[in-house]
């Protein structure tokens, strides 16, 4: 359950203010609401954010950032006993713990906010903004550097628009399988589509480029952007931003979309698009016909099993949604 969700208080001119955000690159994208909210309430502020190596990186463009701690997990939870360490010592005005540690209570703070462990219903973003009793919850956003665009500029020079697709996800069950991904973009880019004859940039981590290479082996060269392993997180923000649409599976990718303001298309199957939909005006999502309840109750489930999971959800249903999301889009920009 969630504790102590009030308002923020008032604090003194540069107040210093500890964040405490998620291990999860998803999970960490969907805190920049919070702490953007924080940023302007506090123009001035002092931050210091700690987060999981993989989720830092994230963090490194925002404003007032005066430290950023990369927290490696250690065995008897002793990377918080690390934290303490260097946190202790400071005098914090305020304390914004997204993880629910006993941490928290053992700083020296004028005020803290504390989510607790305890799920409660709806939307992740719904559940963080009770903390701060918004309503609506705040947009997520990313803080890239000029260095982050002008890397981004050079991958994805100004030209025709861009589809973006992000065909990796963290667990194989999650993932909708390559080959449909090219069909889908097939579509879409031939001629008399939506997106006819647009790039096609295919975005996914070092390490993904498996998934990844079906994809690219069905666009054609001269429309190919191969942006697999591109840069680090803060350069991929940049480079998502410069496209027209996105479509990919649940993952941080799909979240740092949604953030960056791209019309973001997520495709669900095993995983609650109830809690962990992208979240933003422009996005969308389109699942399994299979309920996740009812995916998760077959045999051989995460984390026994790396087969897809996604079968069910067929072209035509992710081709139709991105329609819908493009004319949408496309009526919002018209004003």
């Amino acid at each position: 359950m969630l504790r102590l969700h009030r308002s923020l208080p008032v604090l003194g001119a540069n107040p210093r203010i500890l964040f405490v955000t998620a291990t999860r690159i998803g999970d960490a994208v969907l805190s920049t609401g919070l702490l953007a909210h924080v940023i302007e309430r506090y123009p001035g502020a002092r931050l210091t954010i700690t987060a999981s190596p993989v989720s830092a990186p994230l963090f490194q463009g925002v404003p007032g950032l005066e430290h950023l701690i990369a927290l490696s997990k250690r065995r008897h939870a002793r990377h918080w006993l690390d934290l303490w360490r260097q946190v202790a010592p400071i005098h914090w005005d305020l304390v914004v713990d997204l993880k629910g540690s006993a941490l928290s209570w053992l700083l020296r703070t004028r005020h803290r906010r504390v989510l607790g462990k305890g799920e409660t219903p709806g939307h992740k973003m719904l559940q963080l903004s009770q903390l701060f009793d918004l309503a609506p919850p705040p947009a997520t956003r990313l803080w890239s550097t000029l260095d982050h665009q002008m890397a981004a500029e050079r991958l994805i020079p100004a030209g025709s628009p861009v589809l973006a697709i992000g065909p990796a996800a963290n667990w194989g069950g999650k993932q909708w399988r390559a080959e449909r991904f090219a069909e889908v973009v097939g579509r879409l880019t031939a001629e008399g589509a939506v997106l006819a004859g647009a790039r096609v940039a295919v975005i996914a981590a070092s390490h993904e480029r498996a998934q990844a290479e079906p994809v690219l082996a069905a666009i054609p060269e001269d429309r190919r952007l191969d942006l697999v392993g591109a840069g680090d997180l803060l350069t991929v923000a940049a480079l998502l931003a410069r496209t027209d649409l996105f479509i990919g599976n649940d993952s941080g990718l799909m979240h740092m979309a949604a953030a960056v303001g791209v019309p973001t298309l997520g495709l669900f199957g095993p995983s609650p698009d109830t809690i962990y939909a992208p979240w933003g005006r422009m996005t969308a999502v389109v699942r399994t016909p299979e309920s996740y309840d009812e995916l998760w109750s077959r045999p051989g489930r995460y984390p026994n099993s790396t087969a897809t999971l996604m079968d069910g959800l067929s072209a035509d249903a992710v081709e139709r949604a991105a329609l819908d999301l493009w004319r949408r889009a496309s009526v919002a920009e018209r004003g």
